[in-house]
């Protein structure tokens, strides 16, 4: 009523000059007030009391714009606002959880409480609007406000609609924008957004900025601003659905193409009108109320009226749950099915679900009514996000020629966005729970210092999570780039290529463990915890450790060194004592070698020592061919240059032949002949290919121009040695034997 006192005097101010339209305009808003408050209560009756004559309610008013009187009321709504002193088991320190959910309890009793007692007053706070505002309203009626309202509204639209003439241009731009490729989808969504906000922009100067071009009373002002703002709002839900969701109703080609998210034409036109219904409707029940709150409606009243207006809110969302077109095939995500079952059974969980959010604020537990809003409303928000973001920045048709974007653009746009968005609700619960992020104040409870921790260590954990997403995958684009092991260890691959992926995935797992240290520390400062002592004590332990782990740290620190003088990298063959094989990874303390017969030597880098590294820059193979005494020496060093100068040649060998293989001379003179020592330069690896190709040609060669390779034999002769003669006993007395033998037979 006092707020009711101030607009009125202002409005004295105006004087009767002429009955300006202003003055008259303000008669209209108690007939349009009591028509939308009637219409809430669903039936409510008037009290059925005399209007009092004009005159009393002249002197009421004067009385009300007094000073003293004005203090007086100031200071009562004051001791109406103040709480109730706390309970003993709130003085000092926090209560227990029984006691915190009885008081919760106690609450919620006390809020349908009040609610009941309520009802029978609202009659009487209805018939005091009505006399209120027809007060103001003397001369014209519900419709005169009403008309000056759609007027404004009108004038918004005709701006709107004389912008869209002359922006043509800028449409046909964006309708040329490729829709095939993910850039040009991105360019064709930013250039929606752009063209909406034109859109909004110039809707908002039609109706509010036409309406604030001229001097208008402060209670028409609150009244006429607050029903365009249910208008400006409805616009922006419009604008928002057409540039999402491309409905088909705005007759863009191609509309599945550049929508965000991946759904039909129909679903898509079902939820752009749903959504734009609910958002109306909302608006103009909080604007309504706001107003009825004005006009000296208390807080209990309206929390009574709140619960029909709540409930067709609660209607309008079933009846877009239950109308929703059925998913087709082709939309459905991968591992879904678009059965009936499937869909009726979301159907009824999200009824009640949003009938267990009705009844919540109904019973005017508000806490866990905005944490049941979150709890629903943020992954929905997240799993969106994915499907929008992976819809969007799709992979581009192969007829298209567009490079597909790195997988890392794609995952930095994902998880910035679910950071934000889960930033946002840690902060929208924070506020509306009525706790301060920032500081900790000595008379808060323990429930209220734990909820504050847990939403600081949540934002904290998702940053880190969402800085280690982004580093990850970037380490992986590079190392995707990187060529593989079996390169390096042909010596295909740039020295510094193949360092990089030797140390990439060390400097991954340094920095996790890095990562991962300062989340906890901050995370225990969050709660309240004083990490001082932790690191100091920490600092004790590691030097325990030290002393404890020396073989530990001894073959970390050997690692570091052998990676800063480059000793060997993955996909080089090393050898080490009786360790050899191919580098295959490495960790902080170990490396691991795959033996070319195919096990695996895990080896503490303490325990290499000195590294034989058989894969870097050349080699140098030596080998041996064995002739007989008499080859042509010269002869045979011709045709050993002319087989390497052709494997020098040849396509196959030539790309790894650094020296042609040649003869230098005679190694030896054997027991059976000659030995020839062949050498040839090649890259690390390909020497035994080339060899064993080598050895078949030269093999070939030496056959067709006479020449023997020389083997081990034994040599026997005939003649007079003593060999010989026993040789001719034996064979003479065989003889006489068979004689003999023959005779007596």
């Amino acid at each position: 009523m006092l707020e009711y006192a101030n607009a009125r005097a202002q409005n004295r101010g105006f004087g009767r000059v002429g009955e300006t339209m202003s003055v008259r305009c303000l008669g209209f808003i108690r007939v349009l007030l009591v028509a939308a408050a009637l219409a809430f209560t669903a039936g409510s009756l008037h009290a059925q009391s005399t209007t009092p004559p004009p005159d009393k309610i002249d002197r009421l008013i004067e009385l009300l714009s007094d000073p003293d009187v004005k203090a007086w009321l100031a200071a009562q709504d004051a001791k109406q606002a103040t709480p109730p002193p706390a309970t003993a088991a709130g003085e000092g320190q926090s209560a227990m959880a029984p006691a915190t959910i009885s008081s919760a309890l106690d609450m919620i009793r006390a809020h349908v409480r009040g609610m009941i007692d309520a009802i029978p007053t609202l009659p009487a706070q209805f018939e005091r609007a009505r006399i209120i505002l027809g007060l103001e309203f003397e001369d014209e009626g519900l419709f005169g406000i009403v008309a000056l309202i759609i007027g404004l509204v009108a004038v918004g639209m005709g701006l709107a609609g004389i912008t869209y003439r002359f922006t043509q241009g800028y449409r046909d731009w964006l309708r040329a924008l490729p829709k095939r490729t993910p850039q040009g989808r991105a360019k064709n969504l930013g250039g929606r957004l752009v063209y909406g906000l034109i859109m909004t922009a110039v809707f908002v100067l039609g109706t509010a900025g036409v309406f604030l071009a001229f001097n208008w009373p402060p209670l028409l002002r609150e009244i006429v601003l607050g029903y365009l703002s249910v208008a400006i709002v409805t616009w922006g839900a419009m604008v928002l659905g057409r540039v999402f969701l491309v409905p088909p109703s705005l007759g863009i080609a191609e509309a599945e193409e550049i929508r965000v998210f991946p759904m039909s034409d129909a679903r898509a036109q079902h939820w752009y009108r749903w959504f734009v219904v609910n958002v109306f409707w909302l608006m103009f029940v909080l604007v309504t109320f706001a107003l009825m709150g004005t006009f000296g409606f208390d807080r209990a009243g309206l929390f009574a009226l709140s619960i029909p207006t709540s409930f067709v809110q609660l209607l309008l969302i079933l009846a877009a749950i239950w109308l929703r077109p059925r998913k087709e095939p082709a939309m459905a995500e991968p591992g879904q099915t678009a059965s009936a079952v499937t869909r009726t059974g979301w159907s009824w969980a999200l009824t009640l679900y949003f009938t267990l959010v009705w009844v919540v604020q109904t019973a005017g537990a508000w806490r866990l009514y905005w944490l049941l809003i979150a709890a629903a409303a943020l992954p929905w928000a997240i799993v969106m996000t994915r499907r929008g973001v992976h819809y969007l920045l799709r992979a581009p048709e192969p007829d298209s020629g567009a490079k597909p974007l790195a997988p890392v653009v794609v995952a930095t746009i994902e998880r910035a966005t679910r950071l934000a968005l889960i930033i946002a609700a840690a902060a929208f619960l924070a506020r509306v729970w009525g706790l301060e992020v920032s500081s900790m104040a000595s008379g808060d409870t323990v429930f209220n210092r734990v909820l504050r921790g847990l939403l600081n260590a949540a934002v904290i954990v998702l940053a880190a999570d969402f800085g280690w997403s982004i580093i990850k995958a970037i380490i992986a684009h590079r190392m995707g780039s990187l060529p593989g092991p079996d390169a390096a260890a042909h010596g295909t691959v740039d020295p510094k290529q193949a360092r990089l992926r030797t140390l990439l995935p060390i400097f991954q797992n340094m920095l996790l463990a890095t990562i991962v240290v300062m989340v906890v520390l901050m995370v225990l400062s969050s709660m309240g915890i004083e990490i001082g002592p932790l690191i100091a004590g920490a600092g004790v332990v590691g030097v325990a450790l030290g002393f404890g782990a020396q073989t530990l740290v001894k073959d970390v620190i050997a690692g570091i060194f052998y990676l800063l003088d480059d000793a060997f990298r993955v996909g080089e063959y090393i050898q080490s004592g009786n360790y050899k094989g191919t580098v295959e990874s490495f960790s902080l303390r170990s490396v691991k070698l795959r033996h070319h017969r195919g096990y695996i030597f895990t080896v503490p880098f303490g325990e290499l020592g000195a590294v034989q590294n058989m894969s870097r820059d050349w080699v140098i193979d030596k080998f041996s061919i064995n002739v007989d005494f008499d080859t042509d020496v010269e002869k045979a060093r011709k045709i050993v240059k002319k087989i390497g100068q052709q494997f020098a040649e040849d396509p196959e060998y030539a790309p790894h032949i650094i020296e042609p293989m040649k003869m230098q001379g005679v190694q030896n003179i054997g027991d059976y002949g000659l030995e020839l020592r062949v050498k040839m330069m090649t890259k690390p690896g390909e020497q035994f290919v080339i060899k064993r190709k080598a050895f078949v040609a030269i093999k070939k060669a030496f056959e067709e121009a006479g020449i023997r390779i020389a083997s081990p034999s034994v040599q026997v002769r005939g003649g007079d040695s003593p060999a010989a003669a026993a040789a001719h006993l034996n064979e003479k007395m065989k003889q006489e034997a068979e004689a003999k033998s023959a005779a007596a037979s």
